[in-house]
C-alpha cells in the first residue's frame, strides 16, 4: 500500500509513521470493473476510497439532463460525503469509467481512526477543508470564468481525460452543453 502512505503523507504532512501504518492497515484493496457501481443514487454510500489507478464519474440525473460533478483519476479521495457522514441517501451515482483500482475503507472503520490516531480530530478537519475549498473553487470557476475559460483552464491540468472519457461527460462537469463543448474545442485545436 505505499501508493497510499505516499498520499497520505503529502496530503496530511503532521502525520506520524506509527499513525500513518494504523490509518493504512484499515483501507483493502477493491477493484471495479468498466461499467460497475461504486454507490447509485438512492443507496447508502458506506466507504471513503482512494483511487489508486482508472476514472470514475460522479453524476446525477434531473427533470431534464444528467449532470456529472465531478470525474475522479489516480491520487483523489471518492465517496459521497454526505451520505458517508450523515447517512443520508446518496444524490450522486459514482460508476467506474475503466477498471478500477481503489484503497478503501468502512465508515465503521473510518470512525475507528479516531481512537486509533492522536491527531485525527486535525487531520479530518484538513480533509474536510479540503474538499469545501476545491468544492467552493469549482463554484467560483462555473460563476465566474466563461465557458472558453474553464475549458482551457479544466485542459490544462488534466489534458488526458479527453482522450479517456466521453465528452460529454467533460462539458457537463464544465457546466456547459456539448454543442458549446464542442465549438470550443474545434476552435482550440490547431
Amino acid at each position: 500500500m505505499k501508493t497510499l502512505e505516499q498520499y497520505i503523507t503529502h496530503y496530511f504532512d503532521i502525520i506520524a509513521p506509527a499513525e500513518l501504518q494504523q490509518i493504512c492497515s484499515l483501507f483493502v484493496p477493491e477493484q471495479l470493473s468498466k461499467g460497475a457501481y461504486f454507490v447509485k443514487t438512492g443507496q447508502h454510500c458506506r466507504k471513503l476510497s482512494f483511487i489508486r489507478s482508472g476514472i470514475l464519474r460522479m453524476y446525477a440525473h434531473t427533470d431534464e439532463k444528467e449532470v456529472t460533478q465531478w470525474i475522479g483519476t489516480e491520487g483523489y479521495f471518492v465517496t459521497d460525503l454526505s451520505s458517508l457522514l450523515f447517512g443520508q441517501q446518496s444524490r450522486w451515482t459514482i460508476q467506474a469509467l475503466s477498471e478500477v483500482s481503489l484503497f478503501s475503507i468502512s465508515i465503521e472503520h473510518y470512525r475507528k481512526i479516531g481512537r486509533l490516531v492522536r491527531q485525527w480530530d486535525e487531520l479530518e478537519k484538513m480533509f474536510l477543508a479540503k474538499c469545501f475549498t476545491t468544492m467552493e473553487h469549482r463554484i467560483f470557476d462555473l460563476l465566474s470564468l466563461s465557458a472558453e475559460e474553464r475549458y482551457k483552464q479544466f485542459f490544462a491540468q488534466q489534458p488526458e481525460l479527453f482522450n479517456q472519457v466521453p465528452l460529454q461527460y467533460i462539458a457537463s462537469m464544465l457546466g456547459m452543453t456539448p454543442e458549446t463543448f464542442s465549438r470550443i474545442r474545434k476552435k482550440m485545436l490547431p
